[in-house]
């Protein structure tokens, strides 16, 4: 899948074609951070895109205690990647990414809701328990990286490419 920031100075393909899930998230920290009464976030294997140039980091810790590695354009401020340190799946932010289909997302701190959920829709009052991530579970309990490619992922460990990359588990210089 494509992706790019406001102004299209970031722009990379997704490691898989479809995410692995797509969350709809109702609490503060994602009204704060999107200005809006919710943030949406697709879920993908780690992966890496290219120019860390354009890229600055703000890191926070999450209400469990954890690192939170937010990627933005250094341009435009779009944020674009959250990251946690030593987790093999990375949350892409929704809005930058073209064709997602929102109908499966799950709606996550809904005790906090600003709009009314859709009916039927999976919902959780705080974090879900989510994590099987189907026939790529396994690989993704592995230290691996994947490159962005669109494609059919075979999930494979990259063979470690040179140049500029974006590896959202190191520190990007702001």
């Amino acid at each position: 899948m494509d992706a790019s920031c406001q102004c299209g100075a970031v722009a990379f393909k997704t490691p898989l074609p479809k995410p692995l899930a797509l969350y709809i998230c109702h609490c503060s920290e994602c009204r704060r951070q999107t200005s809006s009464a919710f943030g949406t976030s697709a879920i993908f294997p780690k992966f890496e895109i290219p120019d860390t140039t354009l890229l600055s980091c703000y890191t926070r810790s999450t209400s469990n205690g954890q690192t939170l590695n937010c990627y933005f354009c250094k341009q435009c401020g779009t944020r674009l990647i959250h990251a946690t340190p030593g987790k093999n799946v990375v949350s892409v932010k929704g809005g930058c990414i073209d064709g997602l289909d929102w109908k499966a997302a799950i709606h996550i701190w809904t005790k906090s809701a600003m709009v009314p959920i859709p009916e039927g829709s999976e919902t959780h009052s705080e974090e879900s328990d989510f994590t099987d991530y189907g026939s790529t579970q396994e690989v993704l309990d592995q230290p691996v990286d994947l490159r962005g490619s669109g494609g059919d992922a075979t999930l494979e460990p990259s063979s470690g490419a040179s140049g500029s990359v974006f590896n959202p588990y190191h520190d990007i210089p702001i």
